[in-house]
């Protein structure tokens, strides 16, 4: 017989939606240093990125970022409690939203918009305060395997204002139709997806199969690319989340593969002031050039 796990889950992420500050740091802490040991292919992926990306490193100073990483990761997995389930104004609190004007001026201006967010951990908080300052807006959705959990993420994805999931299945065919009308899209741009519609372009020095959708986008849809980088601090609970001034002349006269290259010197600009708060779990690499062994 078939074990209803939502009323599980809802209680768990409930209570992590309610409980006191310290006691979601708390259960961070534990939680980080459970996670490597428990999921040790996630700690494999980590330590093969971090000694592409930063070999310069030592690997006791790779070891420490790895730990860092984990504590950041389970924080922001606790934190789901607090941005599905937790009162608005505590997300308010809790999540501090800036420059939130270069969105609102382009949205005044009619200016078609692609919310460039890369893949940093704090990511969902900053989904979350986003979608409580805009009436409406859209992004990508992959529908979890199992169907208590999605049900739970689909709810809490697009609880504030009108929040369009547009299924994987659609791509970015889906974000386009809603981008049309005039929605802004958050766009997550730092995934593996293969050798469709991707080209290898070099992060952290390492060729890496990178989608060229922002920068055909933006070419066809004259969409302002704003860059949404955002950061957990581990110490307070507390998030930022930034929205940067739109990319200029983006893509301008470059092509696709250059523009995109852009956008990739973009992303590790910010990664480096913080190495830890990127998303290493994902296998960044996972597609090689032709003839190139795998990473993992």
């Amino acid at each position: 017989m078939a074990i209803d796990k939502k009323p599980l889950l809802r209680a768990v992420l409930g209570y992590f939606g309610r409980c006191p500050t310290a006691t979601r740091l708390r259960w961070g802490r534990v939680l980080g240093r459970l996670v490597p040991r428990l999921l040790k292919s996630r700690a494999h992926i980590v330590r093969v990125n971090l000694a592409h990306c930063f070999p310069e490193l030592r690997h006791d100073q790779r070891e420490a970022l790895l730990r860092r990483h984990f504590q950041l990761l389970a924080q922001s997995f606790i934190d789901r409690g607090l941005c599905w389930f937790g009162a608005p104004e505590r997300i308010l609190a809790t999540v501090e939203l800036h420059g939130e004007h270069h969105l609102q001026r382009l949205l005044d201006d009619g200016r078609r918009v692609l919310m460039f967010a890369p893949h940093f951990i704090a990511l969902d908080a900053a989904a979350t305060r986003l979608t409580l300052f805009l009436k409406e807006s859209a992004t990508l959705y992959t529908k979890q395997s199992d169907a208590d959990v999605d049900e739970i993420v689909r709810l809490g994805r697009g609880r504030f204002n009108q929040v369009h999931l547009v299924s994987r299945h659609d791509g970015v065919r889906g974000l386009i139709r809603q981008l049309r009308k005039g929605i802004p899209v958050y766009y997550l741009p730092d995934m593996d997806f293969g050798r469709q519609g991707s080209a290898f372009i070099p992060f952290f020095g390492v060729p890496a199969a990178t989608l060229l959708s922002a920068a055909h986008i933006a070419a066809a849809w004259d969409a302002a690319v704003v860059p949404i980088i955002s950061r957990l601090n581990p110490e307070t609970g507390q998030y930022q989340v930034h929205v940067g001034a739109p990319v200029e002349n983006f893509p301008g006269g470059d092509t696709p593969e250059a523009a995109t290259a852009r956008l990739n010197a973009l992303i590790e600009a910010e990664v480096r002031p913080d190495p830890a708060q990127y998303y290493w779990v994902h296998r960044r690499f996972k597609t090689r050039p032709e003839g190139e062994p795998g990473f993992y």
